[in-house]
Formats: structure tokens, C-alpha cells, sequence
């Protein structure tokens, strides 16, 4: 188990990747490829969830990690949520495992989410609208919701333009569209109970998200995908004083590393008395774990 007095943080946004050469003719290794190049990544392939979790030992910092479920609108084979809770589970002393259902599943996702909460111990889901292709507040999604929301869940949002598909012919068939934080406003309103994390600095959309994440208690933003330089002078101020205790560190591995992100981060105007619970305090709250 994760010792949460020995961390010295919590990244709440990592991505889990098969071995290489899984699936090489379903245009995933492409996109990764892309990926890297935009954000720099020293890799040809990412790493593995055992090389995540090694790379994370060695920082002292524990990580939420999950696949992504986009196989309808993309035709990426899913990362299968059993497989990356059972690695997880190895690695239980650095790693907290996330699913990833895609909403258009209906019933069978909902089925598939129970179980993964109970018989798993499942914390939370991460969506990607814009990988999936759908509106948050799109009501076929909301029976999915229901239940992460009664079985205490927490539900992580992509939001905004980050790397994902950017350069790419059409930036590569992904609409930004589905990720305006605004739609999560409706989930937040309709699921009052459901914990919310709506993920990255959600450019174009910034003080949307700043706005929802103030009005609606349930709503969290972490700070992922962008290195912290990159960060706009609004959702500083805002991570200075209103939002204070609902902004967490994630850095969005493997493309940023998280030792770059807290380097980056310890740069910039943040008081430092808030530090310590953005980099950990926050999510060690929200998962339950203090």
C-alpha cells in the first residue's frame, strides 16, 4: 500500500501502455508517435505500466494511472481495465488504478464499471470526449455515471486542446468540440454526489472550466499536460485563492515526466504554503486516502 507520509506527491493523471507491438496495425503507435514529437518525449514507444511504476519508485511519488477506451470512435484496441488493475496491483505501493469505459457501451459499460469498482477495487474512470467522441453531458453517458456515483467513484474528464492528435491529417478524425468543460457543468448539476476531476489546463476554454470548478462543489481541475511555465496567469490566481484546494498536480505521463512537471512548477508564482497540497494534500483528500 501506498505510504502516504513517505510520497512526497501524488500525480492524479498517467496513462497505462501495453508492450510494444501489440496491435501494429491499428494507427495507435502513429498517434503515440506524433504525441512524443509534440511534447518531446525521450521515447519511441511508451513505457509499460512495470517501467511506469519502476520510474515512479525511484521519484517517490505515487501515480493514478488508466487506458483509454476509445475503440468505437477510433478503432485503438482497448488497454483491458482488468489487466492494467491486476499490474497495478503489483505495484500497489506507487500505483492507484483508474478504468476507462467508453460511454457509447450503454449497458454492458455500465455492467463492466460495477465490476470493476467491486471485485476490483476500482477508484475511478477516465473519459476522453474527444477520443470518444461525445458530449459529457450527452444522456446516454448518464447511466454509467450513476453508477461510479453510487459505488463513491470519481469521474476524470479530458478537457481543452492538449497534444493528442495535434499535426495529425484532421488531427487525425479528433473534435475538440466535446471537450469544452462547459458540458461537465450538466453532469456536475445532474450528479451532485459524483466526484468530478475535469483534467488540463482546458485551453481554449480556461476560465470555463475555472468558472464550473468554483460554482459546483464536486469539481476538481488537475493541472496535467502542460508543463506548469505554460500555465496562464488566470488559473495561477485561481490556484492561489479560490481554487486552492480543488486544483491537482498530474503531469500526463508518459509525455511529460513528473519530475519535469514539479521542476517546472516549483518556477512559478505559487505561495508556497499551498504547494504541498497541490502537489499531494488535494488528491490524497479526494481519494481517500487522508
Amino acid at each position: 500500500m501506498i505510504d502516504l507520509e513517505k510520497i512526497r506527491a501524488i500525480d492524479i493523471h498517467t496513462h497505462a501502455e501495453e508492450p510494444c507491438g501489440c496491435h501494429a496495425d491499428d494507427g495507435y503507435d502513429d498517434l503515440q508517435a506524433t504525441m512524443a514529437k509534440y511534447f518531446r518525449a525521450p521515447w519511441s514507444h511508451p513505457p509499460t505500466i512495470q517501467e511506469t511504476a519502476a520510474h515512479y519508485r525511484e521519484q517517490n511519488i505515487a501515480a493514478v494511472i488508466f487506458p483509454v477506451d476509445a475503440e468505437r470512435e477510433t478503432g485503438y484496441r482497448r488497454y483491458k481495465n482488468e489487466e492494467v488493475a491486476q499490474i497495478a496491483a503489483e505495484n500497489a505501493d506507487v500505483l492507484i488504478p483508474f478504468a476507462s469505459i467508453d460511454p457509447w457501451k450503454g449497458k454492458m459499460g455500465v455492467r463492466e464499471a460495477r465490476r470493476m469498482m467491486r471485485e476490483f477495487g476500482i477508484k475511478g474512470f477516465k473519459f476522453h470526449p474527444t477520443m470518444q467522441g461525445f458530449y459529457p453531458n450527452d444522456r446516454m453517458a448518464y447511466a454509467l455515471y450513476e453508477a461510479i456515483e453510487a459505488e463513491g467513484g470519481i469521474a476524470l474528464f479530458h478537457t481543452g486542446q492538449t497534444g493528442v492528435g495535434s499535426g495529425m491529417p484532421g488531427g487525425n478524425g479528433m473534435r475538440l468540440k466535446y471537450s469544452n468543460p462547459m458540458y461537465i457543468d450538466d453532469v456536475a448539476v445532474d450528479f451532485p454526489d459524483l466526484k468530478i476531476i475535469m483534467a488540463h489546463p482546458s485551453f481554449p476554454w480556461q476560465e470555463e472550466a475555472l468558472a464550473v470548478a468554483q460554482h459546483k462543489p464536486n469539481c476538481y481541475i488537475d493541472l496535467s499536460g502542460w508543463s506548469p511555465k505554460y500555465f496562464p496567469e488566470i488559473l495561477v490566481k485561481y490556484c492561489n485563492s479560490i481554487l486552492k484546494k480543488k486544483v491537482l498536480f498530474g503531469s500526463d505521463w508518459p509525455m511529460i515526466t513528473p519530475e519535469r512537471w514539479l521542476s517546472d512548477f516549483e518556477k512559478i508564482a505559487i505561495k508556497d504554503e499551498l504547494r504541498p497540497d497541490i502537489i499531494k494534500g488535494n488528491a490524497a483528500r479526494l481519494l481517500g486516502m487522508a
